[in-house]
């Protein structure tokens, strides 16, 4: 399969310019997609053109990830999102620095190979260009007629006429087509991708190409990742799930993708995964005989966390699952790290305690039932306790007197309480 006809069967085209397909099978194209600076790590909202990234060099072919350093000085020109704010050049520098570093997880930007991929910054070439410089050399090539006639455009006209649309967001994609421009005449790139809400802006661009050098440009876009359940794609109720795993523990990443529902896991097996047709199909029809077993949604977070974070920390976040759901042990607990253990148990009853009550030894009753509140009662505890369904630490407690100390302690700091099998709590010893 070429590229084209990989992204097809993956239901990974929603637009594409006339002659796109026979450009790529004549020669080796330069293709670039945009990436937006506003943080030092992309989450998975991103993740559909990272691939999309991966599969174009995989094909043969030079992926050129541009990072948006001159709109993240702009910021977001509606002023409606907060994730756009307006960033320095020290701060965008810093984002452009984890940026790469992640992508360097999917993209060859180090071999010799005539398609390893580079990273660019549009600052580079915004910076010293006037805006008389721009309206003259730019702005005169585009009419406001063909600006207007952008669906992004009419609508945000239509639906709020009266706020209007601010001079700055109208020429975005003035900005947008000369970076393609740009990379046209300094890299040879006549190919722009990205989602199907950006077709407006980049066809702008390939319209700029024509027009100031009669050159031939090309344009393709993806499907917008949705839920089937009309939520929205790569959100949780903690926010943004990150490639970052200081932002989002590779533990918590492994869960995103195994709660996704049996629609979505269906159609994110062949986007964010490189498994092919054959597998990927033999894989969805296993999974409609035997639902139940999850055999989709376990195969996609296994791929993606070994993906972006590595083998040991995806057996990491499978042990992890597996004490939660009560098949761990005191040695396996005691294995995790601090940070997926955090995350494991992130939401559940928690309680502070100083460390100078543990260290003469605190009466297990005392602590969980006057210290703390997980029991309402010492009667209570016992009665659990007899009928051996507390455990600290994952180890079964059989007296309700035992003494407690720091040395019992996992990570020198934490107290692990389990009420039957699924009622946790969490002491944290200060």
């Amino acid at each position: 399969m070429n590229f084209i006809e990989d992204l097809t069967w993956r239901g990974m085209v929603h637009d594409i310019m006339p002659g796109t397909d026979e450009q790529l099978k004549k020669e080796i194209t330069a293709a670039y997609i945009g990436f937006d600076p506003t943080s030092d790590s992309l989450h998975v909202g991103s993740f559909a053109q990272i691939m999309l990234l991966k599969r174009f060099q995989l094909a043969g072919h030079k992926p050129i990830a541009l990072v948006g350093g001159a709109t993240g000085m702009i910021g977001d020109p509606t002023g409606k999102s907060q994730e756009r704010n307006l960033l320095d050049e020290k701060t965008l520098q810093k984002n452009l620095d984890g940026i790469k570093k992640q992508l360097s997880k999917f993209l060859d930007f180090d071999s010799d190979s005539p398609n390893k991929a580079e990273l660019v910054n549009n600052y580079d070439w915004m910076k010293n260009f006037s805006f008389l410089e721009f309206i003259r050399d730019i702005g005169k090539h585009i009419t406001v007629n063909y600006m207007m006639s952008k669906d992004s455009v009419k609508k945000r006209l239509g639906e709020e006429s009266k706020q209007g649309m601010s001079f700055t967001e109208f020429t975005y994609q003035l900005v947008q087509g000369f970076d393609f421009l740009h990379l046209y005449q300094a890299k040879n790139c006549k190919l722009q991708m990205g989602g199907s809400d950006q077709w407006g802006n980049i066809t702008t661009g390939t319209e700029l190409i024509r027009r100031k050098t009669g050159g031939e440009a090309f344009a393709l876009t993806i499907p917008l990742v949705t839920k089937a359940d009309g939520g929205k794609f790569g959100k949780t109720e903690t926010g943004n799930v990150w490639l970052d795993p200081d932002k989002t523990t590779p533990y918590a990443f492994y869960q995103f993708w195994l709660n996704t529902s049996d629609d979505d896991a269906a159609k994110y097996i062949k986007i964010f995964t490189l498994i092919g047709k054959e597998e990927a199909e033999k894989l969805i029809a296993d999974h409609t005989q035997a639902p139940h077993l999850r055999l989709l949604q376990k195969r996609l977070a296994e791929e993606l966390t070994t993906m972006v974070h590595s083998k040991e920390e995806l057996e990491n976040a499978i042990e992890a699952s597996k004490i939660l759901f009560g098949q761990g042990t005191t040695e396996s607990l005691s294995r995790l790290d601090e940070r997926t253990f955090l995350s494991v148990f992130e939401g559940v009853p928690h309680f502070t305690l100083s460390l100078e009550k543990l260290e003469n030894g605190i009466n297990t009753a005392d602590l969980l039932a006057t210290e703390t509140s997980v029991f309402a009662s010492k009667g209570e505890l016992r009665r659990l306790v007899s009928g051996g369904g507390l455990s600290i630490n994952k180890q079964k407690i059989e007296d309700a007197e035992k003494l407690l100390h720091p040395t019992d302690l996992l990570n020198q700091k934490y107290l692990l309480v389990q009420k039957g099998k699924k009622n946790y709590y969490l002491i944290t010893i200060k």
